[in-house]
């Protein structure tokens, strides 16, 4: 990839190409328990590089504007949450949530000249989302599976990512590395463990791909030797621009990611666990709380984890030599968080030489750069209806004369109304 694509998939912020094409989605930027009572602590929130202030204001909806004051430039972060507003601490300016200024006491004749920048916000999954493109061009409320489960059937968490948001997608896309990082790991991790698909992971590192581009974005199918007639299937969903779905395994729960860029050289990784017909038990949000599974243990105000670059990640060389820990780190988020942050802040991608295995990130760097370069020419986006998104990950095992995406296109097209399909 030369350096002009790289440099248009990895700049996100205001006026960038991808900064205007990411930014006609709905955006997740912080948990609903972040903001969880009327009136309490405003919250500071970045993405795609601007500096945003989220609160819940005393009729209890969730607003997002711009964290300074029209006034003097004071951050509304000292300010006072109180009687649907946010008031500065300065000089006593107020604004609503749609950024409206609704009060100069000392000049009350200004209020029409002194509003700010502000985004409709929504709630699903347990998540706050926000609108930050054209008002004229707002699109469908995402429809990801787990956005309409009960909050009893998910779990919701956010790590800060010390990278690009690109390569940090692309590892979710990337899904050949399962059979080297997290291969000792499966094995005990209790949101993985006791399944046939560990089984297959581990014992054929040799993924074969097909990728199939759709209406939503990709479908990744993975191909390892299962049974003596049958091949195990991992299909994986890519959902444009930045979502990923992960195949189950056995009875657990289901996975998925989302990656949202913070600025340039940061992200958040959203990590979700969910069960679509029945609660999470106890266990399974007991092991959830202690970062097991795709989530990690993390700084409760920064979300910083606390593995992280600073400490190499508690490398331990001896789990390694033990073949406890592949890579000598544990946790399957932190296991992929180390090796992407290590690639630098924004990834060399002039230096890279791409594999057959890397197909599916060529095609989404490809769909990105499209739709990016698209939109500043006045081509419609892809995939701006949330109806595309109603599909799930699988793991199946197949005959080997059988085609996998024949059997995606009868069970997996419209897969929300189908059962869980896992090894």
């Amino acid at each position: 990839m030369n350096k002009e694509t790289s440099e248009i998939l990895v700049r996100t912020g205001p006026g960038t190409p991808m900064g205007s094409l990411l930014r006609r989605y709905w955006v997740p930027i912080l948990k609903s328990s972040e903001v969880a009572e009327p009136d309490c602590p405003p919250v500071r929130v970045q993405i795609m590089g601007e500096k945003l202030l989220a609160f819940r204001d005393s009729s209890g909806q969730v607003g997002l504007i711009d964290e300074f004051c029209s006034h003097r430039g004071v951050s509304l972060y000292f300010g006072r949450n109180e009687e649907d507003g946010i008031r500065c601490a300065y000089h006593g300016l107020k604004f609503n949530r749609l950024g409206e200024c609704v009060e100069v006491p000392s000049a009350p004749q200004s209020c029409g000249r002194m509003g700010i920048k502000a985004y409709p916000c929504i709630e699903r999954g347990s998540i706050v989302w926000a609108y930050m493109g054209p008002p004229e061009t707002q699109p469908s409320l995402p429809e990801v599976e787990w956005c309409g489960l009960p909050e009893s059937h998910i779990y919701v968490s956010k790590r800060l990512q010390e990278s690009n948001y690109l390569q940090a997608m692309e590892g979710g896309i990337d899904t050949s590395h399962v059979s080297y990082v997290h291969r000792y790991e499966v094995d005990v991790d209790p949101l993985h463990q006791g399944t046939k698909a560990n089984d297959y992971i581990k014992a054929d590192g040799n993924v074969v791909f097909d990728i199939e581009k759709n209406a939503f974005g990709l479908s990744l199918y993975g191909r390892r030797n299962g049974e003596p007639d049958s091949y195990y299937w991992r299909i994986t969903q890519w959902l444009f621009p930045w979502f990923t779905l992960i195949p189950p395994f056995g009875d657990h729960a289901l996975g998925g990611h989302v990656w949202v860029p913070i600025d340039d050289h940061n992200c958040w990784a959203w990590s979700i666990n969910f069960h679509p017909g029945k609660p999470l038990s106890e266990q399974e949000r007991a092991d959830l709380d202690a970062g097991k599974g795709i989530h990690a243990p993390c700084d409760p105000v920064t979300f910083r984890p606390l593995a992280n670059k600073d400490n190499d990640y508690l490398i331990d060389r001896v789990a390694q030599r033990e073949k406890r820990a592949y890579s000598g780190v544990f946790g399957f988020a932190m296991q992929d968080a180390s090796l992407q942050e290590s690639m630098g802040p924004i990834q060399n991608h002039e230096a890279e030489r791409l594999l057959p295995t890397d197909r599916a990130i060529v095609m989404a760097r490809r769909m990105l750069h499209e739709a990016a370069v698209g939109l500043a020419n006045g081509t419609e986006p892809p995939a701006l209806d949330g109806a595309a998104q109603r599909v799930r990950a699988a793991g199946v095992l197949l005959d080997r004369a059988a085609d996998p995406m024949e059997w995606a296109g009868k069970h997996l097209a419209d897969g929300l109304d189908e059962p869980v399909y896992s090894v």
